[in-house]
C-alpha cells in the first residue's frame, strides 16, 4: 500500500470536513435572522412545515442543526411538538441537497463550454479567490461570513478532489477490491458502515459526500453502496437525538427520538423495498451490478429520502404518539418562568439570532415582572398589606434568578458570536439584564419603607401621600417609554426618557425641601421623614435606571455613542439641544402644577 496515498486521502477527507463546517458555519450565521422569522411562523400545515424544513436544511447544509432548533424551538414554546413533524421529514430530505452540488465531479475533463465552469478544479480555486478578496478587500456588513462561506465551499471541494485523485491511486493498486466485495456481498456490513461512520461524523452529508468520493475508483456497484447510504441515516439521527436530549425537557427530547423513530420507519421501508423488486426482478442483475458514480449515489440517496417522506408522512402521528408513551411528560414545575429559562437552550448558539430572540423574551419577562413589583410596592405607601409585601419578596427571588441564568447564558453565547449586529445585541443585553433586576430591588426598598412606617404606626399626611402620587405617575410615564424603548428598539422613546428623568431630580430637590418646611413647622417626625426620603431616593434611582436602558439602545443602534454615553448624556442635560429643552419644559411645567394643585393640610394637622 503508497502510504503517501493513504496520507492524501485523509487530508482530503480533513479538508473536505473543514469546508463543509466552516460553509456550514457561515451559512447558518448569515440566515440565522431569516430562520427565526420563519421557524416562529410555523403553522398546523404539514406541507408547509415540510417545505421549511427542506430548505432550512437545503440552507444551512445540515439536518442535525435544523432538527436541533426545532428542538430548540420546541422547549421554547416557539412551536408544537405537532407542528415539528413536517419539518423532521423536511429536515431529512434537505440533507440530500448537498449530495447533489458534490455530484458535480461527475462533470470531466472533455466536457465543453459553460460546463467546464462547474467543475470542482474550477470552482474550488474560483471561490477560494472570491471570498479572500471578500475578506481582505471589503468592510460591508457580514463580509467576513460570506467569505468564509465561500472559503468553505473551496476548501470542501479541494478537499474532495485530493480524495478522489487518491481514491484513484489506490484503486490501481487493487486496495478497495476486497473491500467493495464484502460490502456487495454483505448488506448488513454495509449499513454497518454507513451508520459507525456517520455517527463518528455526525453529518450524513459528509458521509454521503465521502461514498461520492470512493465512487471515482470505478469498483462501487449499487448492490455495495444501497445499504451504506440507508445505514448512514440511523448514525446521523442518533447523534442528533443525542444533542437534543441534552438538558431538555418532554417534548424537546421527543424530537429527537421522532426522527430516529422515523429513520427506522425509512430504513425498514427501504431494505424491504429492494429487496422485494430484486425478487421480483425489477432490479436487473445489469442494474443490480451497475457501477455508480457520484452523480447516481446523489440521486439514490434523494429517492430513498424523498419516497420515504411521502409514504411514511402518514404515519407521523403514530410515531408521535409513540415518542409519548417513551418519554414521560416532565413533572409539574411551579417555577411560572420555566419555560423562558429553558428558551436559553445551548442548541442556539449555531443561530445567533435564535438565541437572542430568547434572550429577548426573557429580558422582557424581567421588565414586567420588576415593573409590576413597583406598582405593588406603591400600593403599600396608603395601604398596606403583608400579603403584597410577601408577594413583591418572592417575584424578587424569581428575578434574581432570572437574571443569574440569563447572564450565564450570555457569556455562554458570546464566544460563539461573530457578527458586529449580533455582539451590539450581546452588549445591549449585557446592560440591561443588571438594570432590570435593579428596579426590582428598588420597589423592595419602597416596600421596606412602607413595612417601616407600618411597624411604628405612622402615616404621611394627605399632602406627602399626594407628592408621593405625584412621583408615582411620572416613574409610570418614564416606564412607559423604557418599555417602547427596549421592546421596539425606539430611540426616539429612548431620547424622551431624558427630559421626564430631568424633571424626576428637579421634583426631589422640590419634595425634599417641602419636607424640611413641615419638619421645621413639628408638621413631620424625623422618623417619617426618613422614610420618605428613603422613598424619593429609591424613585431617582429608578430613573436613572430607566435612562440608562434607554442609553443603551440609543448605542446598540448608533455605535458612535456607544463609548460615549456618558458624554452624550451630559450634551443633553447642558440645554443645548431644543428638543431636550422643550419636553423638559412642557414637562417641568405640567408636574410643577400638579404639585401647586395639592391642598395643603391645615395649619392644624400634624400627622405627616
Amino acid at each position: 500500500m503508497d502510504i503517501f496515498s493513504v496520507i492524501t486521502l485523509f487530508g482530503g477527507l480533513a479538508m473536505f470536513l473543514y469546508g463543509m463546517r466552516l460553509m456550514g458555519d457561515g451559512l447558518k450565521e448569515s440566515s440565522s435572522g431569516a430562520l427565526k422569522v420563519a421557524m416562529e411562523h410555523v403553522t398546523n400545515n404539514a406541507f408547509k412545515s415540510f417545505l421549511l424544513g427542506f430548505l432550512v436544511t437545503a440552507v444551512i447544509q445540515s439536518s442535525t442543526a435544523t432538527i436541533v432548533i426545532t428542538s430548540g424551538l420546541v422547549a421554547a414554546g416557539i412551536i408544537s411538538l405537532r407542528q415539528s413533524l413536517g419539518i423532521i421529514i423536511g429536515a431529512n430530505v434537505g440533507t440530500t441537497v448537498t449530495g447533489q452540488i458534490i455530484r458535480l465531479l461527475d462533470i470531466d475533463s472533455s466536457s465543453t463550454g459553460w460546463l467546464q465552469i462547474f467543475k470542482p478544479s474550477t470552482l474550488a480555486p474560483v471561490a477560494l479567490i472570491i471570498g479572500i478578496v471578500i475578506i481582505m478587500g471589503f468592510k460591508f456588513r457580514n463580509a467576513k461570513t460570506i467569505g468564509n462561506i465561500a472559503i468553505g465551499f473551496g476548501i470542501l471541494f479541494s478537499g474532495l478532489l485530493n480524495m478522489t485523485g487518491a481514491v484513484d491511486s489506490l484503486a490501481e493498486k487493487g486496495v478497495f477490491d476486497s473491500l467493495f466485495n464484502n460490502l456487495s456481498s454483505n448488506p448488513f456490513i454495509g449499513y454497518l458502515v454507513g451508520s459507525v461512520v456517520s455517527f463518528i461524523l455526525q453529518s450524513s452529508s459528509a458521509t454521503i459526500g465521502i461514498l461520492q468520493a470512493f465512487s471515482a475508483s470505478g469498483q462501487l456497484a449499487f448492490n455495495a453502496i444501497y445499504a451504506v447510504i440507508v445505514g448512514v441515516y440511523l448514525g446521523d439521527c442518533v447523534t442528533t437525538a443525542i444533542v437534543c436530549s441534552i438538558g431538555a425537557k418532554a417534548d424537546a427530547k421527543r424530537v429527537g427520538l421522532i426522527n430516529i423513530l422515523f429513520n427506522l420507519g425509512k430504513t425498514l421501508l427501504v431494505l424491504l423495498s429492494v429487496a422485494i423488486l430484486r425478487l421480483m426482478g425489477v432490479l436487473s442483475d445489469s442494474f443490480w451490478n451497475m457501477t455508480v458514480n457520484s452523480g447516481i449515489i446523489a440521486d439514490t440517496n434523494t429517492i430513498f429520502n424523498l419516497g420515504s417522506a411521502l409514504i411514511l408522512s402518514p404515519t407521523l402521528k403514530i410515531y408521535e404518539n409513540l415518542s409519548r408513551k417513551i418519554i414521560k411528560d416532565d413533572p409539574v414545575s411551579e417555577d411560572k418562568y420555566r419555560d423562558k429559562i429553558e428558551a436559553l437552550s445551548p442548541t442556539f448558539f449555531s443561530t445567533p439570532a435564535l438565541a437572542l430572540n430568547s434572550c429577548y423574551d426573557l429580558l422582557l419577562t424581567m421588565f414586567y415582572a420588576s415593573r409590576a413589583n413597583i406598582e405593588r410596592a406603591f400600593t403599600l405607601i396608603p395601604h398596606y398589606d403583608e400579603k403584597v409585601v410577601q408577594e413583591i419578596e418572592e417575584e424578587e427571588t424569581a428575578i434574581d434568578r432570572l437574571q443569574d441564568k440569563l447572564s450565564e447564558y450570555l457569556a455562554e453565547l458570546s464566544v460563539h458570536l461573530t457578527a458586529e449586529d449580533h455582539i451590539a445585541i450581546l452588549n445591549q443585553y449585557y446592560k440591561v439584564v443588571t438594570e432590570f433586576e435593579r428596579l426590582s430591588d428598588h420597589a423592595v426598598n419602597i416596600s421596606e419603607s412602607a413595612t417601616d412606617l407600618y411597624s411604628q404606626g405612622l402615616h404621611f399626611s394627605d399632602q406627602a401621600r399626594a407628592e408621593i402620587t405625584i412621583m408615582e405617575d411620572l416613574i409610570g410615564r418614564i416606564l412607559d417609554y423604557t418599555e417602547q424603548t427596549f421592546k421596539k428598539r425606539d430611540v426616539e422613546a429612548a431620547y424622551s426618557i431624558e427630559p421626564l428623568e430631568e424633571v424626576v431630580d428637579d421634583l426631589v430637590v422640590t419634595l425634599k425641601n417641602n419636607h424640611l418646611d413641615r419638619l421645621k413647622k413639628g408638621e413631620c417626625s424625623v422618623a417619617m421623614g426618613t422614610d420618605f426620603i428613603d422613598i424619593l431616593g429609591d424613585v431617582e434611582r429608578i430613573s436613572d435606571i430607566c435612562s440608562n436602558v434607554g442609553f443603551a439602545t440609543v448605542a446598540r443602534v448608533n455605535p458612535d455613542v456607544a463609548d460615549k454615553t456618558h458624554d452624550y448624556a451630559r450634551f443633553l442635560h447642558s440645554g443645548r439641544d431644543d428638543a431636550f429643552n422643550k419636553e423638559y419644559r412642557a414637562a417641568h411645567e405640567e408636574y410643577y402644577k400638579k404639585l401647586e394643585e395639592i391642598e395643603l393640610p391645615s395649619a392644624k394637622e400634624s400627622a405627616h
